[in-house]
């Protein structure tokens, strides 16, 4: 497979659910430019399992950073162009 087509697959991995969508919007929001999974719980209404299992995802696909402090602490990876365009995406429809 292509580098072209594995990089597509990531932005389907990471777009392919509401819950991944909720939590990208939260992190996109600006309010807060890092979350810890509890804040994600409120802001997302996701329960604790759905957060981790998407966090895993949105990590492993690169759209978010996650950083090892107690407790951990999750950002958008903007350094992405893909990341970035996202957050625009979601500027110009008026979701943040």
């Amino acid at each position: 497979m292509s580098t072209k087509n594995r990089d597509i697959e990531k932005i389907i991995e990471g777009l392919g659910s509401v819950g991944r969508l909720k939590i990208l919007r939260a992190l996109a929001s600006g309010e807060t430019p890092s979350q810890t999974k509890y804040g994600l719980e409120k802001a997302t209404g996701l329960t604790p399992v759905y957060i981790r299992r998407h966090l895993k995802i949105l990590v492993n696909t690169g759209w978010v950073k996650e950083y090892n402090y107690n407790p951990q602490v999750y950002m958008l990876c903007l350094d992405d162009l893909k990341t970035r365009s996202l957050v625009e995406f979601f500027k110009k429809v008026g979701c943040i």
